[in-house]
């Protein structure tokens, strides 16, 4: 183990720069997900004829798929039908396409798990569906999403690291490439060490965050 040649500045500057590439596909395929998801599974729960149906089915299939699968048809069989993407492209659509189905499922049974005396209560004061679900059942429904769609949001920040295997220049890339310049692999220990304390860091940052906004609410 090297320490000290191990965290070089050029190595700690790359590494950093891996790091920033993992936030901004994570940060965007959140924003992403968050609003696709929100939308699927708001329609789910509203059990609209048909469109229910047809979103349940691709949510299921999604669902159980492997994240992996999906980057890798997303990078290498999507230019066979005439879409090529770019790496960061490729790794937030698949991030975005995964996690879109896994929030819709946790937003549905949110909605749901509201009673549905809230909702008979609601429209016989003279709201209507759409103003019942927005402002009666969705701000209660919200309250008990914070700590699964926050503990779906670390998930997604540790599966970036799923897009290595398409070149993706993020924090475990970049970490293998400076291992690389071991012939000893010296530095294996020190730089996956700091590597897992940035994704330590940050993911506790956000469950902490969760928790206390959980207990605000409370």
């Amino acid at each position: 183990m090297n320490f000290i040649e191990a965290y070089s500045s050029d190595h700690l500057t790359f590494l950093l720069d891996g790091f920033l590439v993992t936030l901004y596909v994570a940060f965007i395929s959140i924003v992403l997900s968050f609003m696709f998801g929100g939308v699927i599974g708001t329609l789910r729960y509203a059990n609209i004829p048909i469109v229910s149906n047809i979103l349940a089915v691709a949510v299921e299939t999604i669902r159980n798929l492997p994240l992996l699968l999906i980057i890798f048809f997303t990078y290498f069989a999507l230019p066979e039908i005439g879409i090529k993407l770019e790496i960061t492209a490729a790794a937030i659509t698949a991030l975005t396409i995964f996690e879109s189905a896994m929030l819709s499922e946790i937003i549905r049974s949110g909605l749901k798990s509201v009673e549905k005396g809230q909702t008979e209560a609601a429209r016989s004061s003279g709201l209507s569906y759409v103003q019942t679900l927005f402002l009666i059942i969705m701000p209660q429904a919200l309250r008990r999403m914070v700590p699964p769609i926050v503990s779906q949001f670390i998930s997604l920040l540790k599966d970036t690291s799923l897009a290595v295997v398409i070149a993706l220049p993020e924090l475990i890339h970049n970490a293998q490439i400076i291992n690389g310049q071991s012939a000893d692999s010296s530095y294996f220990f020190p730089i996956f060490l700091l590597a897992a304390f940035m994704y330590f860091a940050v993911n506790y940052s956000l469950s902490l965050a969760a928790r206390k906004l959980e207990l605000k609410q409370m």
